[in-house]
């Protein structure tokens, strides 16, 4: 299955309202990997605690993606009200940063399966990178770490890395994360099949490439992370549990960097993100953090 070769012209420039760009496969910047960081229209401060830990900022920015190959950015779409408050703050914040990917997409809580199609085309559009990277705006990552982590994994065609799990399938209305078309998975009580949490995840290029040529046609699930996992159930996919990508904040992550094995990222799982990220997140780079130049020095 060599997607990389079989590329359509929709996937430079999706038509149906998904990606908006029209960039030709020669124009599209060769990288190592693309982070999207998802986010919403509320969650400035939140933003602001990545930018002041482990996100580098203006030219180190830019100076990131040229010397190392690691593009990132902010991923968001649009409120339903066009040009409204909401999206001229982003357009604003942008104008002052230059780190959101903004797309072709209404914003909403229970859309995040749509917007998560919807990166993979825009990032694929605008980037050929070795992988695409999913994270949440409350979970600490440490660039250096996850850039030698994946390196290890560049010679694969089709790889899905993350921390795999299996939760049940809940069918009560009146629950969090409830799953309206349970019954798709067998009897009551059953449990999904093994996908990486959604707090963190990357897929390789030719997994993003399937999403975005086939993205009209892919399912929809209540639940982001089980989306995903569906999408690539069915096809030759290694599918990578590392369980760096999912350490606890401290003391866990502590200690594992005091024991010599940094994490690639930290959250907690109560919370499916850093508890009270904006006042934490300091404090979890500082604890855990592989220290600033990790990223610039790491050989890959």
């Amino acid at each position: 299955m060599d997607l990389s070769a079989g590329r359509s012209s929709r996937e430079m420039g999706m038509s149906d309202g998904y990606a908006s760009t029209s960039l030709l496969p020669n124009e599209r910047k060769k990288v190592f990997i693309v982070i999207g960081i998802n986010t919403a229209f509320s969650s400035r401060k939140r933003r602001d605690s990545v930018r002041e830990t482990w996100m580098p900022q203006g030219e180190k920015l830019v100076q990131l993606e040229r010397e190392k190959g690691i593009v990132i950015r902010f991923m968001i779409g649009h409120s339903a009200t066009s040009n409204s408050i909401l999206d001229r703050a982003i357009d604003s914040e942008d104008a002052q940063h230059k780190d959101f990917l903004r797309l072709e997409h209404v914003e909403g809580y229970h859309e995040l399966s749509a917007k998560t199609k919807i990166f993979f085309a825009t990032a694929v559009a605008l980037w050929d990178a070795d992988f695409y990277v999913k994270v949440d705006d409350d979970v600490h990552v440490n660039l250096g770490m996850l850039a030698t982590t994946f390196a290890r994994h560049r010679s694969k065609p089709r790889v899905y890395i993350g921390c795999m799990k299996s939760g049940p399938v809940l069918s009560r209305r009146d629950v969090k994360y409830n799953e309206p078309e349970y019954w798709k998975f067998g009897e009551e009580g059953n449990k999904y099949f093994r996908h990486a949490t959604g707090q963190i995840y990357a897929i390789s290029k030719d997994l993003a490439t399937y999403i975005s040529i086939n993205q009209p046609i892919l399912h929809k699930y209540a639940n982001e992370d089980v989306s995903l996992g569906s999408w690539l159930i069915g096809l030759e996919v290694e599918h990578i549990d590392d369980r760096n990508m999912c350490c606890g904040t401290p003391p866990d992550c502590e200690w594992k960097a005091q024991a010599g094995n940094v994490c690639v990222a930290s959250f907690d799982w109560s919370c499916s993100g850093i508890c009270k990220s904006v006042e934490k997140m300091k404090y979890v780079h500082a604890t855990c953090g592989e220290g600033d130049g990790a990223v610039w020095s790491a050989l890959y």
